[in-house]
């Protein structure tokens, strides 16, 4: 591991950081973990960075009153610094027929959620499992019905995303690895689902490292079994760092 100096953190939220629950609005920032990352953007000098399939409005909302630098809907949106007002922002709502189609999809089944980002729309079917090929097949159906939207189906644990098309985190990441107090930095990525696999991939072309959660990932340098020992890590690194001078000799591998 790099000094945290010299380190740009890169973070996940649900899975990785947080807990996944039954719907998305029940995840919550367990105790510790906010002081945690306020240690860590003071010792990287502001380098930590959100990077997530949410909203920016939505990740600030989970962990306010902390607004961190973040990566939000999957690319979407961008905001630089921590407590940055600017937010940049590259594509407009989700087209109305589409949305108003995938909307429709949450009728199938009262354990189905649908989450509205604007951006995009996700259904979660944690509540439902059994209907998630059948929710897999609509959403194909829909998307050969209007075949001149430029769309991306994300799957992931119990959910689908439709977004539009060329935007994924891994763009995000390159954009704010370019800008200050992230250029230059060696860069710590931390992610567990299939959305988090376009951040696996560029790593290695930043001289990063990539660690994945609750499974072991292509490409990665190690693995966590969940959020609690994402959590930890991250707590001892904090201590570590604070107290002995930057350098860490000890790698959360499994």
């Amino acid at each position: 591991m790099p000094p945290v100096g010299e380190t740009a953190f890169l973070l996940d939220i649900d899975g990785t950081l947080l807990d996944l629950m039954p719907t998305p609005g029940e995840v919550f920032v367990p105790p510790g973990l906010a002081e945690t990352l306020r240690r860590l953007l003071e010792l990287s000098s502001g380098a930590l960075a959100l990077v997530s399939g949410r909203r920016l409005h939505d990740i600030d909302r989970i962990f306010a009153p902390d607004r961190f630098a973040a990566v939000g809907g999957h690319g979407v949106e961008l905001r630089r610094q921590a407590n940055a007002a600017e937010v940049i922002s590259r594509v407009p709502a989700l087209d109305r027929e589409l949305a108003g189609r995938l909307k429709g999809l949450a009728e199938l089944d009262p354990g189905i959620v649908l989450e509205d980002k604007v951006y995009s729309l996700a259904l979660h079917y944690r509540l439902a499992p059994h209907r998630g090929e059948e929710i897999a097949l609509r959403i194909a159906q829909i998307c050969v019905d209007l075949t001149d939207l430029p769309i991306d189906v994300l799957p992931g644990k119990f959910v689908y995303e439709i977004k539009p098309a060329g935007f994924t985190k891994a763009g995000g990441v390159r954009e704010l690895m370019a800008l200050e107090p992230f250029r230059g930095r060696r860069p710590l990525f931390i992610g567990d689902d299939v959305t988090d696999e376009s951040v696996f991939a560029i790593m290695p072309e930043m001289n990063g490292l990539a660690f994945s959660v609750g499974r072991e990932a292509e490409g990665v340098n190690g693995c966590f079994g969940g959020p609690q020992d994402v959590r930890e890590f991250l707590a001892r690194l904090a201590r570590w760092s604070q107290n002995d001078g930057g350098e860490v000799n000890f790698c959360p591998l499994r």
